[in-house]
């Protein structure tokens, strides 16, 4: 299944021939593809995605601001990719097991990540901030790429207990040119592995335009491996949650892997430790934020009469109360000793680490030497 087999030559770039249920405006539409998938959302279960995007968005600005002022060390922003984290994650199981990259903070928070976990991770505090065990969420990866191969050697475990859970991987568009990413389709294909692969195409890998990675649609590679692809409007959080159902029924269904490319934008830097209006033109960020995935949902919400003050103040509310209890995690974090580093890395303690824990004791310890001798 896919919208996009035979693209036009600029397509990288191109939002027109991106499947999509709600436009910009806010307007419902059909797509013979997607409508099923979505026959039960009502105006309930569309209220509560919004609401979660409405969270996710305040958890990313809380993130930046606490970065700015010193609370944390980095911060990697999401704000323009909420309908794809948020869409695509409330299409898993809870028993499936997502594998994302950095920015995916919005996998985290459907998956059931707790205040605490988005920022101690980025203040230094934790090398993971979860149990993945607990919310079915490996830790956030920062090599790009690496996570694909880890849901494919997950997806290929479920295969051998014979259960018919499902992982998915998460990344980026430029990722799409490491090796990691197009061995994991290999590798999925071969092996009929029940996993998603949901490509972020957010336009930018840092300062390099999608343009430059690829000149066709990125969903149009993975029939080339054997794997059935969408290409889906990434800022309408109602077609993401249908093409990963679509997705995670064909894997679950003994088909194997499927392929999503949500095409999105990312509004803000790459990281906060980046400034894109060095590379990029502001004409084009407001061109996209005439496709905000938070206001075509309010929209289509009026229009259906399912949104009014009440529900805006209750989204709110829920949005600060977050918002504090992030903030109260990163401004009480107690900042452990130095050598605590080497805790937690293995299950099992063994000698490596007992040598470099022994090796950086030392070092530590030279400090405490000089500041002795230094106030002799």
């Amino acid at each position: 299944m896919t919208h996009t087999l035979t693209p036009p030559a600029d397509l990288a770039t191109d939002t027109d021939d991106v499947a999509r249920l709600v436009t910009p405006d806010g307007e419902r539409v059909a797509d013979p593809e997607l409508d099923r998938w979505v026959a039960d959302i009502d105006g309930a279960a569309l209220r509560s995605l919004y609401r979660d995007m409405v969270l996710l968005r305040r958890i990313d600005t809380e993130g930046v601001a606490l970065q700015r002022q010193g609370q944390l060390a980095l911060w990697p922003p999401c704000r323009g990719q909420e309908a794809t984290q948020i869409g695509t994650a409330r299409g898993l199981r809870a028993d499936d097991f997502a594998f994302p990259s950095y920015r995916e903070t919005g996998i985290a928070f459907v998956r059931g990540a707790q205040p605490a976990d988005y920022v101690l991770a980025w203040r230094g505090e934790e090398h993971s901030t979860y149990n993945p065990y607990d919310i079915n969420t490996a830790t956030q990866q920062i090599i790009i790429g690496a996570q694909s191969l880890h849901a494919v050697g997950y997806a290929m475990g479920i295969q051998r207990d014979g259960t018919d859970q499902v992982a998915a991987a998460y990344f980026g568009d430029g990722a799409t040119s490491q090796g990691d990413v197009n061995e994991a389709m290999i590798f999925a294909s071969s092996y009929g592995a029940p996993v998603v692969f949901v490509c972020s195409n957010n336009h930018w890998a840092i300062s390099e335009p999608v343009s430059v990675q690829a000149k066709f649609s990125i969903a149009g590679r993975a029939p080339g491996f054997g794997i059935p692809s969408m290409r889906v409007d990434g800022n309408d959080v109602l077609a993401c949650l249908a093409a990963m159902r679509w997705a995670v029924d064909n894997a679950r269904q003994g088909n194997g892997p499927a392929f999503i490319e949500a095409v999105t934008y990312r509004m803000g830097p790459h990281t906060t430790s980046d400034d894109p209006t060095r590379y990029r033109d502001k004409e084009e960020v407001e061109r996209w934020k005439g496709r905000d995935p938070l206001a075509r949902i309010e929209a289509l919400l009026r229009a259906q009469g399912e949104y009014d003050d009440e529900f805006a103040a209750r989204v709110a509310a829920d949005a600060d109360a977050l918002a504090a209890e992030v903030r109260a995690a990163a401004q009480g974090a107690v900042t452990r000793e130095p050598i605590t580093v080497f805790d937690n890395v293995y299950a099992e303690q063994h000698s490596g680490i007992d040598e470099q824990r022994a090796w950086y004791g030392a070092y530590l310890d030279g400090f405490i030497a000089d500041d002795a001798e230094a106030g002799r």
